[in-house]
């Protein structure tokens, strides 16, 4: 670094000379040094000297490099430091957070609103909360003005950021669709294949009654007596969710496809092939998936008993080996408009897990078994019914004339015969068996982005009450999630190793005897890779410089 002074021509024909704080850089294009200003002390004939010979002889005190005295200088110069505050997570979530246009989307949507607070910073504050340092929104308050730099936003507001809430939700769909086709453009997305899936969170208040939109329904978090909501999430199959969905907490999931068949349809995304599990899988469903010259992969219960799925799976014929660890065959039933299309997939590793989880099933059953017969009396009939409606147990066993408990081994015989395999259906011909397989594998990034919600964005506990604020919560968490997700897929490295890498690099500010001075720490190799990976700009080292 170095000052520089650079000189302009006025109308009258006088110059005048401004000073900077400069240093080199190469230019990534040609190569040549150019000159990149970091701060600006204005014009020359207006500086403080003195201040500024202060502040060099306390910054080589800082540094370790003694200066020569000056004669006005009867003291030692000292360092006093003022703050240090986490910069590097809420810089790198900011950067992404510009590239992908999403603080753009928000702010051409607040062109004929009249807001006289910073929208679209408060919102990008709420979402960079999410995903480093979950926290309630009166909790952000101190959050912003004591641990992170949140770049032009000195202070938060909790009134401002629900207020910014709102705006999300009236502008929800329309916000959506403007960030996704925005990224996907500027990620070459591949969005002909989607994948579909929902989750529920509940809510630990002391008001934990009902209202029209935190119902009780069924809890895929195991809380069936605490009031929920539902949420979707449509994913590409790099992992990175487009949309998302907000329903009461007694919606089932065979109810939601038809509005997110309509929803995805209104994009425009060309040749759509939803991807369900089996929780979809109803006829009903599939025929909606189907209407508009869309498709679907779906996966089937293969204990159904439907003759479909029976046919399926006693088809003769052999395996293909597609990946390690991957087989499949392809099985067509019926004939005509009747014809349904299966794909059996096998995975060799999957069936000896299989085989050895049941094996040790069956071994601990026959011990609880032999336990039952030295038992009479009521502690019989207590250990009986625990055992037969165990939720592991009682699909091996079954019961002889006698009434008492065997080792089925009919049942025992057709799992063996399920080991490491799981069947699914497809309504698009023009799919390869291989392409039906993968993208059935790779629902598990839907899965994933629940936990990530669930776990490092902490979606629960839900703080707000009102329907509108709650949705508007769902959408911070997925704003979050998208930039974790794309963050993850283009450094190769974990959220949690990302934001451990960044939350490193701070803001640092310190009192010279000639002023103040506001400086980042230095930029570590690990902290270049994350940056070089994204394709984004490093922080500026000097952020500010006062004399005084």
């Amino acid at each position: 670094m170095y000052i520089r002074t650079i000189s302009r021509k006025n109308k009258n024909g006088s110059i005048t000379r401004y000073v900077q704080l400069a240093h080199n850089e190469r230019n990534p294009v040609t190569g040549t040094p150019q000159a990149k200003v970091l701060y600006h002390f204005g014009r020359a004939d207006e500086l403080d000297m003195e201040g500024l010979k202060r502040l060099a002889a306390s910054i080589h005190r800082f540094i370790g490099e003694p200066q020569a005295p000056s004669p006005s200088s009867a003291q030692p110069a000292s360092v006093t430091l003022l703050s240090s505050r986490s910069l590097g997570g809420v810089w790198l979530l900011d950067q992404l957070w510009k590239k992908l246009g999403i603080g753009e989307a928000i702010t051409r949507r607040l062109a004929d609103r009249e807001y006289r607070m910073p929208v679209e910073r408060a919102i990008f504050a709420m979402v960079a909360n999410r995903a480093l340092a979950p926290s309630s929104k009166l909790a952000i308050e101190d959050w912003v003005d004591r641990e992170v730099v949140i770049p032009d936003l000195p202070a938060f507001d909790v009134q401002h950021g629900y207020r910014a809430m709102d705006f999300l939700l009236t502008s929800e769909e329309s916000i959506q669709r403007e960030v996704f086709h925005t990224v996907a453009d500027l990620l070459n997305l591949e969005v002909d294949l989607l994948f579909f899936d929902t989750t529920s969170t509940y809510f630990e208040t002391e008001e934990d009654d009902e209202d029209d939109f935190r119902k009780t329904g069924y809890s895929k978090d195991h809380r069936p007596d605490l009031p929920q909501v539902v949420i979707g999430f449509a994913v590409t199959r790099e992992g990175i969710p487009i949309r998302c969905w907000v329903w009461p907490g007694n919606t089932s999931d065979m109810n939601v496809v038809p509005q997110v068949k309509k929803d995805l349809i209104g994009w425009k995304l060309g040749r759509v092939i939803t991807v369900v599990d089996r929780g979809f899988s109803s006829e009903d469903n599939l025929r909606v998936l189907q209407q508009s010259g869309g498709h679907y992969i779906a996966g089937e219960k293969m204990t159904s008993g439907k003759p479909t799925v029976e046919a399926a799976l006693a088809h003769p014929g052999r395996f293909k080996t597609i990946r390690d660890n991957l087989e499949v065959k392809e099985i067509v039933v019926g004939d005509g408009e009747a014809r349904k299309r299966y794909v059996l997939v096998r995975n060799p590793e999957e069936a000896k897990r299989d085989a050895a989880r049941r094996e040790a099933h069956l071994e601990q059953l026959r011990t609880e078994l032999a336990r039952l017969k030295e038992l009479d009396g009521e502690a019989h009939t207590g250990a009986h019914c625990r055992l037969h409606s165990h939720p592991t147990y009682k699909r091996y066993l079954k019961t002889d004339k006698r009434g008492n408990l065997r080792i089925d081994l009919a049942a025992v015989k057709a799992m063996e015969h399920l080991d490491g395999k799981y069947l699914l259906r497809t309504s698009d011909d023009t799919l390869s068996t291989e392409d039906v397989a993968l993208g059935y594998k790779q629902l598990l990034q839907v899965e994933a982005a629940f936990r990530t919600l669930k776990q490092s964005l902490e979606l629960r506990p839900v703080y707000h009450r009102k329907e509108e604020r709650i949705r508007a919560h769902v959408l911070l968490c997925w704003l979050a999630l998208m930039l974790i997700r794309i963050a993850e897929n283009q450094t190769g490295q974990t959220w949690r190793e990302i934001r451990s890498l960044m939350q490193t690099l701070h803001l640092v500010e310190y009192r010279l005897d000639g002023g103040k001075l506001r400086q980042r720490t230095e930029l570590t190799d690990e902290h270049r890779a994350i940056v070089s990976a994204l394709q984004i700009a490093e922080p500026q080292q000097i952020w500010d410089i006062s004399l005084s």
